[in-house]
């Protein structure tokens, strides 16, 4: 019974923004349970660190965003995994923070365009090699912005929001044909990522570092930030045989933040 906790050995993965925080511990969760796993990420120095620290994951430079490359990314899937069975649509940028009509066209639009159009294009590339596999999974990161109002993250909560809608649609697209789709709500995860912004929301609000990270962690009935493996627990659980009837659902791992 234990065994169905996990995912089965073999397993075609790909992670986008694999390289570092929560991308990376769910890249290592799937290698340690023996599945095939290729990450990508923008940053070429992270994408060496952790191709030296994990010799057989494959990793390549791709930007979500940019239609081209991720044409070449999933073709890169193909021709090194044979195929793909589990996406995990990870890849996402804070954006920016403050006051609407102080926040810029161009940084909403790259906010947008990473976080939101990055799955579509990823997705639009990646379902043909998920059909194929015959029990296909897709795992969209979004955040609990995406279930919850986020005052000076706007674009960022709109993109998040916009993952949840994509996600419950898609399993219904794609559910006759046995692929899964769900989205994990991530919140205050432990990192350099939460650090900036918690610098980035006091300097908005004019108060210390210290005393914005108390009021972050007030907000979660735990009390304490989620570790990435935390998340890369979850991911694991939703594409082993114990999650196979687990679709359409977009669930927080977050030590349930009650509101931000």
């Amino acid at each position: 019974m234990i065994e169905r906790m996990y995912p089965k050995p073999g397993l075609r993965v790909l992670v986008t923004a694999g390289a570092s925080g929560i991308g990376a511990a769910i890249a290592r969760g799937f290698l340690d349970a023996g599945a095939k796993v290729m990450i990508c990420d923008i940053d070429e120095a992270a994408l060496a660190h952790f191709a030296a620290e994990h010799p057989a994951a494959v990793t390549r430079r791709a930007d979500v965003s940019n239609e081209g490359e991720v044409t070449a990314l999933l073709e890169a899937v193909r021709a090194s995994l044979g195929g793909l069975d589990v996406l995990v649509n990870n890849a996402g940028i804070a954006g920016p923070t403050g006051k609407i009509d102080e926040i810029s066209t161009e940084d909403i639009r790259r906010t947008l365009d990473v976080d939101l159009l990055g799955q579509f294009l990823v997705l639009r590339r990646a379902v043909p090699l998920l059909r194929a596999s015959g029990d296909g999974a897709v795992l969209n990161i979004a955040s609990v912005a995406g279930r919850l109002g986020y005052a000076l993250r706007t674009p960022y909560a709109a993109a998040k929001w916009g993952i949840v809608g994509l996600t419950q649609s898609l399993a219904k697209e794609m559910g006759p044909e046995g692929i899964r789709v769900n989205a994990i709500l991530p919140g205050v995860v432990r990192g350099a990522r939460i650090e900036q912004v918690i610098s980035d929301r006091a300097t908005a609000e004019g108060i210390p570092y210290a005393q914005m990270e108390e009021q972050y962690l007030a907000n979660v009935s735990l009390r304490r930030m989620v570790e990435p493996e935390d998340i890369a627990g979850m991911a694991l659980f939703l594409c082993s045989p114990a999650g196979a009837n687990v679709s359409g659902q977009a669930i927080s791992v977050c030590g349930n933040v009650e509101t931000i």
